[in-house]
């Protein structure tokens, strides 16, 4: 039976990046998807909305997501200021430590995706 490439490649990429989430499951004790989110957050106060868009998550995915990261102390929700009805959110100061211990060790980075992280630093 012929491979189709695209399909294996997608298949090598996908395992390279399990293979990122889990180590940064070990080291740092946060999904990907966690880490993307308090990364989108970082200092500002962003509604629901506008992370789901810029991390490309449905909101009730980014709800789930939201849920954990606050179970660990790391994000804060509040009330808009502008608007009352819009939950805002933030990062406690754990989760930026975190964020700054990641971004100082680093992460160990499968071979497949290096030189897309090297072309992105």
């Amino acid at each position: 039976m012929e491979k189709i490439s695209c399909i294996c490649k997608m298949r090598q990429l996908y395992q390279a990046i399990c293979r990122l989430e889990t180590d940064l499951v070990e080291l740092y004790g946060v999904t990907l998807n966690e880490a993307m989110v308090m990364c989108c957050i970082g200092h500002e106060q962003p509604a629901a909305k506008e992370i789901a868009q810029s991390v490309g998550m449905k909101v009730s995915h980014l709800s789930k997501v939201l849920r954990s990261i606050e179970e660990k102390g790391f994000v804060n929700r509040e009330f808009g200021d502008a608007d009352r009805r819009l939950m805002c959110f933030s990062l406690t100061e754990p989760a930026l430590s975190l964020l700054g211990r990641i971004r100082c060790d680093g992460l160990p980075v499968p071979e497949l995706l290096r030189d897309f992280f090297a072309e992105h630093h």
